[in-house]
């Protein structure tokens, strides 16, 4: 028997889904059959994120592929993206690190011409999810730790963009994070380490040697660390500066390599 858009809308509400109608919308446009529906409609049920119900997200107006445990683009890391597509020269030799589902390279690839795309993560199901997403826009993922995997000899000194979404949650932070992130997400994706910086100390530590004269490093991070976030851009010879959007709760810190 299958489900009526009513019924859907009385459970997902039943369950605490505040967007329950948006939620049933996307649930019926995507199941293939009435089947697959009450199963998907169940899965959401029991708290799993609506992406990795879904199998996408979307992103800046893009579908993006998003496996189970994988991390779910936020929509605050549209404005990160907005920031790279405006400072990236024409045919931008762009790297995503820490990549995730590749959903800010894709997206940004998207919007550029011609751009030379790599991507990396340590979590071997990001990289199968990234795959997909950055291969569809002609670019390459590697699996490992930060650059350890890239081909340095043909990236570095070369990069234009840096997208580095790095986990910023202080551990002792990451109980207060909602249960679809806390359980259904990789913890490496979201542990930042003590103060939440510690990715972000090891990615700034490298930036300049890869990026080419006059690219650009960008990662988000929370108001409350932007002031010590810029001190280590800073302290690695890079000219940082912060931008914010309101309107997406985002705060985004952009690190330049002097020409």
């Amino acid at each position: 028997m299958s489900l009526s858009p009513s019924a859907i809308v009385t459970r997902l509400r039943v369950a605490g889904c505040v967007f329950a109608e948006d939620e049933a919308e996307l649930l019926l446009s995507t199941a293939p059959d009435p089947a697959d529906l009450a199963a998907m409609v169940d899965r959401r049920i029991a708290g799993l994120p609506l992406e990795h119900v879904l199998g996408w997200a979307d992103f800046c107006g893009r579908r993006v592929t998003v496996d189970p445990g994988v991390f779910v683009p936020r929509r605050r890391t549209e404005f990160l993206v907005r920031q790279a597509a405006a400072l990236a020269p024409p045919r931008s030799v762009v790297v995503d690190l820490c990549c995730g589902s590749g959903a800010l390279g894709a997206v940004l690839a998207a919007s550029l011409e011609r751009t030379e795309l790599y991507a990396a993560d340590v979590d071997p199901a990001a990289v199968r999810c990234a795959r997909r997403n950055v291969g569809a826009m002609g670019g390459r993922v590697y699996e490992g730790d930060l650059y350890e995997p890239l081909p340095a000899a043909t990236l570095r000194g070369r990069v234009d963009v840096l997208l580095a979404n790095v986990p910023y949650v202080p551990t002792e932070e990451m109980e207060l994070l909602p249960p679809e992130a806390r359980i259904h997400e990789a913890r490496v994706a979201l542990d930042g380490g003590a103060d939440g910086l510690d990715v972000l100390r090891r990615v700034t530590a490298e930036a300049a040697r890869w990026l080419a004269p006059g690219g650009h490093l960008l990662f988000e991070t929370s108001e409350r660390q932007a002031p010590r976030a810029v001190e280590t851009v800073a302290r690695d010879g890079l000219v940082p500066r912060v931008v914010t959007s309101d309107e997406l709760y985002a705060t985004v810190v952009i690190g330049r390599k002097d020409e």
